[in-house]
């Protein structure tokens, strides 16, 4: 298991390199270009220079989230073909500087929900939170909520040059069913996979976020049902899935540790997020610290079956509460982060230990 740190780039994140190199056990930073248009390929000089600086701190940089998919893919419409082209280009130029890995997702128009950006928790930290009634309200009042939360901060998914004109955005999904999305999906992956095979590099598609249908809008990466579809478009390990935890385990139904030992087993999830959320009922719940008893997951077991079935990808924390006083990017201030790293890695030198005794 590699464990890597995810990183905005010194333009747009509180917190230095310097910083992630003191988290025991981080070895790998997961990065992007974030200034690139959606759609657009990632110029080689960038790359290099964000490879550079990353290793200048005594990092790897190995994994990238996110490559994000153009919306005229995801639509299905004639152009795609174009849109397509510039992803095969990128992960060509990616390739050049040893990426392995590439996360990314299709959710159409918001690539992840929250309605509560710093919900308070008993212990006086911040976490992200969503309420479920809220999100059966307008697409419109939950991106307000999002863009008047962000603390100054650009958060990957919520662009705003794209989501400028939301209500024609939405519009134009209004005939793309969860039949038609996969189909999309299906051609895309057909697309891309020559590329990524000639050149080594995974895609590993990250589960939606919350893993259910919202404002109309079909989703179809939820559960292990989905994701045996999508495993079907072709076979390969270079289409994978990236393990969201915390994603997934959003919806109560999805077994997270049988997910992960199927697909792990089978060598498909190059990547996994590993975090904790809270049921709260209805539908609700709130991000939480990483410990099993702070959360609704067992972090522990979800760690076991890594082990269990020989996983040797990358993992990272994935979002934190803000604690300490920090205010930071939502969800990913440096102290709790940091922390759940230091947790995760002991818990998988617990279990590779007691193995090792058994």
């Amino acid at each position: 298991m590699k464990m890597g740190f995810r990183w905005y780039g010194s333009a747009d994140d509180s917190i230095p390199l310097q910083y992630i190199r003191q988290i025991p056990g981080v070895s790998h930073v997961v990065g992007a270009l974030f200034d690139v248009p959606v759609g657009e390929v990632w110029p080689i000089e960038k790359i290099g220079a964000l490879q550079a600086e990353i290793e200048a701190a005594g990092l790897r940089f190995e994994v990238v989230e996110s490559v994000n998919v153009h919306d005229d893919i995801k639509i299905g419409r004639p152009e795609r073909d174009r849109w397509i082209e510039n992803y095969c280009q990128t992960i060509r130029h990616l390739s050049r500087f040893g990426i392995q890995v590439i996360c990314y997702n299709f959710m159409p128009v918001f690539d992840w929900i929250r309605t509560d950006m710093r919900h308070e928790l008993a212990d006086g930290s911040f976490a992200l939170a969503l309420e479920a009634a809220v999100v059966e309200g307008s697409a419109e009042d939950v991106l307000r909520r999002v863009q008047d939360s962000t603390n100054g901060y650009l958060l990957p998914g919520w662009e705003p040059e794209r989501l400028a004109d939301i209500r024609a955005l939405l519009e134009a999904y209004q005939d793309v069913d969860n039949a038609r999305l996969t189909d999309n999906f299906r051609y895309f992956i057909q697309a891309i996979m020559p590329t990524c095979e000639k050149y080594n590099v995974r895609m590993a598609v990250h589960p939606d976020d919350p893993p259910r249908a919202l404002f109309g809008l079909p989703r179809i990466v939820k559960n292990a049902a989905d994701l045996r579809v999508i495993e079907g478009f072709h076979d390969s390990p270079y289409n994978g899935f990236t393990l969201c935890t915390g994603s997934l385990g959003e919806n109560p139904e999805n077994d997270v540790p049988a997910i992960l030992r199927e697909f792990a087993g089978r060598g498909k999830a190059p990547f996994v997020h590993a975090r904790n959320i809270r049921h709260t009922g209805n539908g609700n719940f709130h991000e939480s610290a990483h410990l099993s008893e702070c959360g609704s997951l067992d972090m522990w077991e979800i760690l076991r079956t890594l082990h269990d079935v020989g996983f040797d990808g990358y993992v990272r924390p994935d979002h934190g509460r803000d604690i300490w006083g920090e205010r930071g990017r939502p969800g990913y201030g440096l102290y709790d982060r940091a922390l759940g790293a230091t947790y995760l890695n002991g818990l998988w030198e617990a279990i590779r230990k007691d193995a090792a005794h058994a």
